[in-house]
C-alpha cells in the first residue's frame, strides 16, 4: 500500500481535528472485535479517531502499524492515546471541492429608506458619571 502524500495527509489531519474517537481500544488490547468495530466505522466514515486506554506509547504504535496492515489503511497522525486512521471508500467517489455560488444580484435595487424604530417610548439620554 502506498504512503498517502504530505498534503493529502495535511487535509485529513485538519479534517479530523474536529472528529471524536469512536472506537476505544481498551485494558484487552487489540482484539478481533476492536478491530470489526474499527472496519465498521472506517466504511461507515473513511476519517475516524481510535482511542487507546494505555499509558504504554510501545504498545500504541504496534497498534497503529496493526491497525493499518490488517485493515488496509493508512496512518494520518498520533497524538498521545488518540490515532488517527484512513481508508478510502472505493464505493464512495471522491467529491472534487467546489466554490460556493457568488450571490446573485437582483435588477430591483434595495430600499434606501430606513426601518422604522420600535415603539419603546422617550429615548433617555445616559447618565453622567463623571463627577
Amino acid at each position: 500500500m502506498s504512503a498517502l502524500p504530505p498534503k493529502r495527509r495535511s487535509e485529513l489531519r485538519s479534517q479530523a481535528h474536529k472528529l471524536n474517537p469512536v472506537v476505544l481500544i481498551g485494558d484487552k488490547g487489540l482484539t478481533d472485535e476492536v478491530l470489526a468495530e474499527i472496519e465498521a466505522a472506517l466504511k461507515a466514515h473513511e476519517l475516524i479517531k481510535v482511542r487507546a486506554a494505555t499509558d504504554d506509547r510501545d504498545a500504541r504504535n504496534v497498534w497503529m502499524e496493526a491497525i493499518c496492515e490488517k485493515l488496509a489503511a493508512h496512518p494520518v497522525q498520533q497524538i498521545g492515546k488518540v490515532l488517527v486512521v484512513y481508508r478510502g471508500n472505493p464505493e464512495k467517489p471522491e467529491k472534487p471541492k467546489e466554490k460556493p455560488p457568488a450571490l446573485k444580484r437582483t435588477s430591483r435595487p434595495r430600499s434606501r429608506t430606513p426601518s422604522p424604530r420600535p415603539a419603546s417610548g422617550p429615548r433617555r439620554r445616559p447618565r453622567n458619571t463623571s463627577r
